[in-house]
């Protein structure tokens, strides 16, 4: 519950021999852990090369990107590669009917042109410290779970506080292990970020829903953006005085390419994974999470394309949104598929069968870890209802129906109203930011779009999940609208003031309570939270039940294989994996090369399927082979290409870099063959897709003619 609430308010390990290929490793221990593997494997750096505080290391030129992706300094004026699918949000929030950066792309052709973008930032990663010692010293077995987690809380808060104490940066404690080890986090966060370059769609997102989590690909996944600084280099908000950064660090970029068996590291962001996830887990995703998710969604997405389709101005508007659901949407799907195809749920018992014979031959550690399987099988089981009703709650009213979750925001504005005696002052700065919120949402919402999810979406709710459930603003259709939904939506948008910006600013001009209480989408968003709160009461038990049993597992998995080199799953802190360049057999009698080129491009056109499109300027440029000095030695040009480097969602935009911290590629999607990836790794299919480094500046070259980007970059031959 607490996994599905993290990821919807807002997102195993196996017991092989760890392989070179798998693992997301955490930067301060590569000297004791990794480095000799990676040299081994042709890595000429250090590992202070790669992470030093003391020193300009590989980590500073690594970069959060937004909220969740990964990006790379890559020139001395504060210039960063990304994916396009990452810069996606902030082109097409520049975009418009008349500026449609989405479809023709854009090119500033000097710094004085570039796009700021409000609410984009980026962040470095200052240092990483090991705090396991002083935390796990208060913990104590004879505590609650409860118990527990507010003692890390208030520790974190402390040792926070210290790390941030006199300077500018943002400290974070996190957990790994599953709460057995803690590390401090501090990161510095650049808030003037401004978009520089985008190709059209047709290239950033060629192949888009049909070929995402495909290979072979041949998609121009790249954004370019520029980070800037007050005139102190320290971060500053955005003013027409900032200087681009200097970064500690920015990569060097590799004309020579790859070849297979070469090797390759990414460092980067990777978001979640689920490695130590047990059978029990497992059959939950199957039974209720993916299947739920994905027939909600593929409702949602079946309208929201019909109106994208229909509507220039429309399409604009709900680029980003359809494309932030489709993804989740097919890799749901795709996840679904790898846990049945390769056994997942099979392999995690027999691995819990062993964990269950090396407790009985030993009294103490029976006593010790012998409730953890128990506890997460019976919080498991016992919340698979609990986890259907929240995930329902989530798809289907707070990323389902847009109104209703615009209201929700309102929430707090009535609280305050509601008190004994309201603040005035507080009030009216709560209903300033509010309407500065509404802009932003009007500027990208059709309602004509949102009444028919609403409508699709209240009905798949009501019919899938048991009354009890039901949130109140159900009883209201019943009794009122004798149950009739369709009639219920429609006077959501007749009458609510959320569906007139008008009728709202006159609200926020004047708060009134009354008007609140009144109003049916407000009611309904207020219904769908205190729904949430109640089911998420209900599931705490269960809740503490699985968080001590992964916790007690997981140390146990760890002391009995403690000759095995382990990791901790990914949780959106900086991790590098490395691994090599190479090709595979996606199954019987089927050969994918390591790498694919712009005749791949060509082969996949498609001019009346929006997907496969390709720009004129890009046939030109291919029919003439002028590559310019971007192709390879057989007189290509690569466009795309795999290795076997662990990696998950987060790590888009992450750097692929060679053995002498050289660019390489830009990572951005993983395999169909290996969507169970992010529980369990599959050695023989996992692969990591990235668009090469020589077509991203083809494309900035010769496409674009942007030169001047080019001059910017340090080359490599």
């Amino acid at each position: 519950m607490k996994k599905i609430l993290a990821v919807l308010l807002g997102a195993t390990m196996t017991w092989m021999s760890v392989r070179a290929d798998e693992g997301m490793w955490l930067l301060p221990l590569l000297n004791e852990l990794n480095i000799k593997t990676m040299k081994g494997m042709g890595c000429e750096l250090s590992a202070e090369d790669i992470y030093s505080i003391n020193h300009s290391s590989l980590k500073d030129a690594i970069v959060i990107f937004g909220g969740g992706c990964t990006a790379e300094m890559v020139s001395p004026q504060g210039l960063l590669f990304t994916n396009h699918h990452c810069g996606y949000d902030a082109i097409q929030k520049h975009s418009s009917v008349e500026h449609d950066y989405l479809s023709e792309g854009f090119w500033a052709r000097s710094q004085s042109e570039e796009l700021y973008t409000p609410n984009l930032t980026v962040t470095f990663l200052v240092r990483i410290e090991d705090v396991s010692e002083r935390i796990n010293a208060a913990l104590s077995d004879d505590m609650s779970e409860e118990e527990r987690q507010e003692k890390i809380g208030e520790l974190s808060s402390e040792i926070e506080h210290d790390a941030e104490d006199g300077t500018h940066y943002q400290a974070e404690v996190e957990s790994f292990f599953g709460g057995n080890k803690f590390y401090l986090l501090v990161y510095e966060i650049y808030e003037d970020v401004r978009l520089v370059g985008a190709p059209p769609s047709s290239i950033g997102k060629f192949g888009a829903d049909t070929d995402n989590w495909m290979w072979p690909r041949h998609t121009g996944d790249f954004s370019i953006f520029r980070v800037y600084a007050g005139p102190d280099g320290k971060p500053a908000e955005y003013s027409q005085d900032n200087v681009p950064l200097q970064p500690r660090h920015f990569l060097p970029i590799s004309l020579k390419g790859v070849e297979k068996d070469d090797f390759t590291m990414v460092l980067g962001y990777p978001g979640s994974t689920n490695r130590y996830m047990t059978s029990y887990g497992v059959d939950e995703l199957l039974e209720v999470e993916l299947p739920s998710r994905v027939k909600i969604r593929g409702e949602k997405q079946e309208i929201m394309m019909r109106h994208m389709q229909a509507n220039p101005a429309v399409r604009i508007k709900y680029a980003s949104k359809y494309s932030r659901s489709s993804n989740y949407w097919k890799y749901s799907i795709g996840q679904s598929a790898g846990i049945k195809r390769l056994d997942v749920y099979g392999r995690k018992s027999d691995q819990e069968e062993r964990f269950e014979q090396w407790l009985e031959a030993d009294a103490t550690r029976k006593a010790k870890y012998g409730d953890a399987l128990k506890l997460i099988r019976e919080g498991t089981e016992d919340n698979l209802l609990y986890n259907k009703v929240y995930l329902y709650l989530v798809e289907c009213f707070t990323q389902g129906t847009e109104l209703a979750r615009f209201a929700m925001r309102y929430q707090t504005l009535y609280n305050f109203m509601n008190m004994e005696k309201p603040d005035p002052e507080i009030i009216k700065a709560i209903s300033e930011m509010l309407w500065n919120d509404a802009a932003a949402f009007y500027k990208d919402y059709d309602q004509a779009l949102d009444r028919e999810v609403t409508e699709i979406v209240l009905k798949r709710y009501q019919e899938d999940i048991p009354d009890v459930y039901l949130p109140a603003f159900y009883q209201t259709i019943q009794k009122k609208y004798k149950g009739n939904i369709s009639k219920y939506v429609d006077d959501w948008f007749k009458k609510s003031i959320f569906a007139d910006p008008a009728k709202l600013d006159a609200f926020l001009q004047k708060p009134s309570k009354k008007v609140l209480e009144k109003d049916q989408v407000f009611l309904a968003g207020q219904s769908v939270l205190n729904m949430a709160r109640a089911v998420s009461a209900q599931s705490s038990e269960n809740d503490s039940k699985i968080e001590k049993g992964n916790r007690l597992y997981i140390a146990g998995v760890l002391e009995m294989d403690k000759d095995k080199v382990w990791y901790p799953d990914a949780n959106f802190t900086m991790r590098l994996t490395y691994g090599k360049v190479g090709d595979y057999f996606p199954r019987d009698a089927v050969y994918y090369n390591y790498y694919k080129t712009m005749k791949g491009i060509m082969e996949k056109e498609y001019p009346n399927n929006w997907e496969f499109v390709v720009p004129d300027r890009l046939k030109e440029l291919y029919e003439t082979k002028d590559f310019g000095i971007y192709a390879n030695k057989e007189g290509e040009m690569p466009v795309c290409f795999i290795s076997n480097n662990d990696i998950t969602g987060g790590n888009s935009g992450s750097p692929v870099i060679n053995g002498k911290g050289h660019l390489l590629g830009l990572a951005f999607d993983g395999n169909w063959e290996a969507m169970s990836g992010d529980i369990v790794f599959e050695p023989a299919y996992q692969r990591t897709i990235s668009v090469d480094i020589r077509y991203v500046l083809f494309i900035i070259d010769k496409y674009a003619g942007a030169q001047h980007l080019i001059e910017e970059l340090t080359l490599v031959k």
